[in-house]
């Protein structure tokens, strides 16, 4: 991680607000279950996580999550936000370590597209395991109604892992290369203001 700075903070609060305003800003799909809603709340995160480092990147995901808890009332009771946290940092995190070892613009490409793709899968078990069964405890959820979500858009689903893989996996990749396609465009003018470095 890199030296903790007045600057670093003070561009970490910046991209984390934005982030948080990102996040608001979503769309709902129709090809989508409703709960899946695409946004490029990750960008902020992701400029942060190469101009700063990972841990950077990773503490952006943390407090727009935060800030979408306390400002907008979290309708999922922080269990979305969880999610999101968790599918962000892994993005984020690994794009920014895989970055850091060698800071070229096709390094940076292969990054982020191996951050989406460990994001894409992490969401999968953690879907699975954890943010589902929490789902069904705060909402009362069974397995069979949250399928049924998946099933009203493809009723051939028949398991949860299948729905997991057809809808939620390559969403969460597309979703996170989006993300990493606006960074590529902005990254280069806004590297001098990240960084602090203008002269």
């Amino acid at each position: 991680m890199k030296k903790i700075t007045v600057r670093n903070l003070t561009v970490t609060a910046m991209l984390s607000a934005a982030a948080g305003v990102l996040m608001l800003l979503h769309l709902n799909l129709p090809f989508l279950p409703s709960f899946l809603s695409f946004d490029v709340a990750d960008l902020p995160a992701l400029l942060a996580s190469f101009a700063l480092g990972p841990v950077y990147g990773v503490t952006v995901c943390l407090m727009k999550n935060l800030l979408h808890i306390l400002l907008h009332s979290s309708h999922t009771m922080a269990v979305g936000e969880l999610s999101n946290f968790i599918l962000s940092s892994a993005f984020v995190f690994t794009a920014g370590a895989m970055y850091k070892r060698k800071k070229t613009r096709k390094n940076a490409i292969i990054s982020a597209v191996a951050g989406a793709a460990v994001s894409a899968c992490v969401g999968v078990f953690s879907n699975y395991f954890l943010i589902y069964p929490l789902y069904g405890l705060v909402y009362h959820y069974s397995r069979a109604m949250i399928l049924g979500m998946y099933q009203v858009i493809l009723p051939s689903v028949s398991n949860m892992w299948q729905a997991l893989l057809i809808f939620n996996l390559p969403f969460t990749f597309i979703k996170g290369l989006c993300s990493a396609v606006i960074a590529f465009l902005i990254y280069k003018p806004l590297s001098p203001v990240l960084k602090g470095k203008i002269q």
